[in-house]
């Protein structure tokens, strides 16, 4: 079988192991029933803005064409730095957007995807961000009402926990699991500035996430469509999201937002 379509961050339901669905021009593809099977993926030589479906020669920012890359809400500075969301004063691109998306309630956790990292999401988005940053394990550690609070918490964790994820060894499965999240949460409450400890919330529940893995490699190999025009081979699993080929080979879905592609299987 053969689909066209623009990629886009795949669907995620939290079930054991993850679901993973592939939305193509109108068919959604359950992407879990392709593990173990002899896919191919080809760039058929066009990105288009996942905002706006402008036609454009570059992707910003993981599927933006440039005018939406610079004034789009979604682009903006604090999606990748919080604490300088300025929304909770009235300042935004978009102020409907930021009232859905900004001035909600939203949770600053530890996960572990490789080693230990601290993170923010908003509540409603969980456990969605932790799946697609390929997490086998995280924790809740505090709430708050809105995107910048819950960055200058983080930011104050971050002289203490690392808030980046070594996709390498995510991909690999060399992940920390001896950690223990409860008492690395009970550091963090200590650590913090008495200010944010009003904010850490008494739930312990450790979420535990299993993806559709069939065999990891000992290496991996990062593949772009910049470079390459196909990609393809046995599907040996889906983590974070990436797709993970047999030899190491590995596609972030997320990197080629707007790219539009044929998937044959």
């Amino acid at each position: 079988m053969k689909i066209e379509g623009s990629l886009h961050k795949m669907h995620v339901e939290l079930n054991d192991p993850v679901d993973y669905f592939l939305q193509l021009s109108d068919q959604k593809i359950h992407m879990n029933d392709l593990i173990n099977k002899e896919i191919s993926i080809s760039y058929l030589n066009e990105i288009h803005c996942i905002r706006c479906g402008r036609k454009t020669n570059k992707s910003f920012h993981q599927g933006y064409c440039f005018p939406c890359f610079r004034t789009a809400p979604e682009t903006d500075d604090c999606i990748l730095r919080p604490e300088m969301c300025k929304a909770q004063e009235g300042i935004s691109r978009d102020m409907e957007w930021s009232k859905n998306h900004c001035l909600q309630d939203h949770i600053v956790y530890l996960a572990i995807s490789s080693g230990l990292k601290v993170g923010v999401t908003r509540l409603a988005q969980v456990p969605v961000r932790w799946i697609d940053q390929g997490a086998s394990f995280a924790i809740k550690i505090a709430q708050v009402s809105n995107r910048n609070t819950a960055g200058l918490l983080e930011v104050n964790l971050k002289k203490h926990f690392a808030d980046k994820t070594n996709w390498r060894n995510m991909l690999t499965n060399k992940v920390e699991r001896e950690i223990n999240l409860i008492e690395q949460k009970a550091k963090a409450k200590d650590l913090v500035k008495k200010e944010f400890v009003k904010y850490f919330i008494d739930d312990n529940k450790i979420q535990e996430i299993n993806f559709p893995v069939i065999e990891y490699s000992e290496k991996v190999n990062s593949f772009s469509f910049d470079k390459e025009k196909q990609i393809s081979g046995k599907l040996m699993g889906i983590k974070g999201q990436y797709l993970i080929f047999d030899e190491g080979r590995v596609l972030n879905i997320r990197k080629h937002n707007g790219y539009k592609v044929e998937l044959e299987y």
